[in-house]
């Protein structure tokens, strides 16, 4: 009934005036996703593993566009997902299957993982836990995907050397240490990768994709040079379609089990920040649990047929959206490109070397780390500075659930301990401060000269009261409410009641602030004092006296 109830919103979401722009949004994310479908591929599985990543990416994407709830969304294999894979490798080899199996011996163990993974993301959607995933405190989410960097850049070091490594960081690392003969052929090939997806000319890859440059021109250079035996490459790809195949879940079954969970819950975290970014470029509102139901079906099907679990692809959505795609049928229309590729050009894609993709990887790798916050979060504030950096040494070091539950516990114990100082400070001061509603439209009554300032507007001015102490989960609600601004020419947020605010909902406001300048609007931030001024002038957001001189600048603008 559910499946029913997705095809039909499809067919409903589906314009046909906006067919050209699905099939161009389709094609140009569909350019993007190849390498790195190849890449991510090789990344999890080793030598032999690439396909399976091209593998994912068509079954995924298809079905995930076709269910999902995120309509311009385009959904493959992705970082944290690859690295996942890989560590059930090697969690595998831990537990006794011999490490030098190829990728397609090993195969039926990590696919009944994503098999699994798949059913538990559906079951997430069933159970609608989709709003839950996403009330994740920022300083969490940015240490984890910096640490997913890390791990990228560091399992690409050996294969950027020319050296075979397996197994997590520190195995990867130790086994380049001890084996270090650098590869001098695969070192060119990896400077010349590094040098195209660095040095590319934004005129030439908003066109033609760095990485896809790379595999065009390096490729054919390696074969001249090199020849087919100086380099390790991606080696022979099965010939057509991927077919059904039954994983193995009789071995090893707790691990498979665990892995299964890891994958979902990762998957649904991946997938649904990035949904969440499709809204605000495409001034849309996805729905979370259909969303994750149509990742499950995709992930759990893709397991069947051989191929890599994947998730909401941020920087694939993105491009199809500005390239027009704002329906299903981009993300569909993505997969069929990639299923094209797959029948006609396996014979080409044979001769890639691996030191090509561990520099792609490395782009992609210093890409996810989010330098912006972790090089200036120690002058936001020392605990979510700890927060973060521990998040990022437990996902690099330890284990990538652990390192997400423990920060999404330390953050909450952090923001209740605050907030509850601040409520024992407003008690003190007998004027107690209602935490019910932590985002909220005013409903109060304006005094009558703010009223007469407003309605002198004439409709064109929005007013916003935000009260209580403000923390992660006011973020949404700010974030929801962002694509409102293109309505009015004047956006008044008043932050008076806001006693405190936290680093998640300080970056909402900031890019509330930024969505009006950019849809030419004019956004005031007005009545805030203490921290909570301070807090917001180290993001670089002006505030204004009071609403009274919020309302008064408003009827300036509008009477230019």
């Amino acid at each position: 009934m559910r499946l029913w109830s997705a095809l039909v919103a499809f067919i409903h979401g589906f314009h046909l005036k906006n067919v050209r722009g699905d099939l161009l949004g389709g094609l140009t994310a569909a350019v993007v996703a190849l390498p790195l479908a190849l890449a991510f591929g090789n990344a999890a599985l080793g030598p032999g593993g690439a396909i399976y990543g091209l593998y994912g990416a068509v079954v995924v994407g298809f079905l995930a566009a076709l269910f999902g709830g995120t309509p311009s969304q385009v959904s493959g294999p992705t970082g944290p997902m690859s690295v996942t894979v890989a560590g059930v490798v090697a969690s595998l080899a831990a537990v006794g299957v011999p490490r030098d199996l190829s990728a397609e011996q090993i195969l039926p163990l990590v696919m009944a993982a994503v098999v699994f993974g798949g059913l538990f993301q559906i079951l997430f959607g069933i159970l609608r836990l989709g709003k839950y995933i996403t009330l994740v405190p920022y300083s969490v989410v940015s240490g984890f995907m910096s640490g997913i960097g890390v791990i990228i850049i560091a399992l690409q070091i050996g294969p950027l050397l020319g050296i075979s490594t397996r197994g997590g960081v520190i195995e990867s690392l130790q086994t380049v240490a001890n084996n270090f003969e650098p590869n001098g052929a695969a070192i060119g090939v990896a400077i010349m990768t590094l040098g195209i997806v660095f040095l590319t000319p934004r005129k030439i890859s908003q066109w033609l994709p760095s990485p896809l440059l790379a595999l065009l021109i390096v490729t054919p250079i390696s074969i001249f040079f090199f020849g087919d035996t100086a380099i390790d490459r991606i080696g022979e790809i099965p010939k057509g379609v991927p077919s059904l195949s039954i994983p193995s879940f009789n071995q090893y079954f707790p691990i498979i089990l665990k892995a299964g969970l890891v994958l979902a819950v990762l998957g649904a975290i991946d997938s649904l920040l990035t949904s969440l970014v499709a809204d605000n470029i495409s001034q849309t509102r996805h729905n979370s649990d259909r969303e994750l139901i149509g990742q499950g079906i995709g992930n759990a099907v893709a397991g069947l047929f051989s191929g890599l679990p994947g998730a909401g692809a941020t920087m694939r959505t993105v491009i199809n959206v500005k390239s027009g795609g704002s329906t299903p049928l981009s993300g569909m229309m993505h997969s069929i490109v990639l299923l094209i590729v797959l029948i006609g050009a396996g014979p080409l894609a044979e001769q890639i070397p691996t030191a090509l993709l561990a520099g792609i990887l490395i782009k992609v790798g210093l890409d996810i780390i989010d330098w912006g916050f972790l090089l200036r979060a120690h002058k936001l504030s020392l605990k979510t500075a700890a927060v973060m950096y521990g998040v990022l040494l437990m996902t690099v070091f330890w284990d990538l659930i652990w390192a997400v539950l423990v920060g999404v516990f330390i953050a909450n114990m952090l923001t209740i301990d605050s907030i509850t100082q601040t409520q024992l400070e407003g008690m003190e001061a007998d004027n107690p401060i209602d935490s019910s509603d932590n985002s909220a439209i005013d409903d109060s009554p304006l005094n009558t000269e703010e009223q007469n300032l407003l309605d002198q507007c004439s409709g064109e001015a929005m007013l916003f009261r935000l009260r209580g102490p403000l923390s992660f989960g006011a973020a949404k609600g700010i974030t929801e409410r962002m694509m409102l601004v293109k309505n009015y020419k004047v956006l008044i947020l008043d932050i008076t009641d806001v006693p405190r605010l936290g680093v998640t909902a300080t970056l909402a406001i900031e890019d509330m602030v930024q969505e009006a300048k950019i849809n030419s609007r004019k956004a005031y931030v007005a009545g805030a004092s203490g921290r909570v001024k301070e807090r917001l002038s180290k993001f670089g957001v002006e505030v204004i006296g009071s609403r009274k001189d919020a309302l008064q600048a408003a009827l300036k603008d509008l009477n230019k």
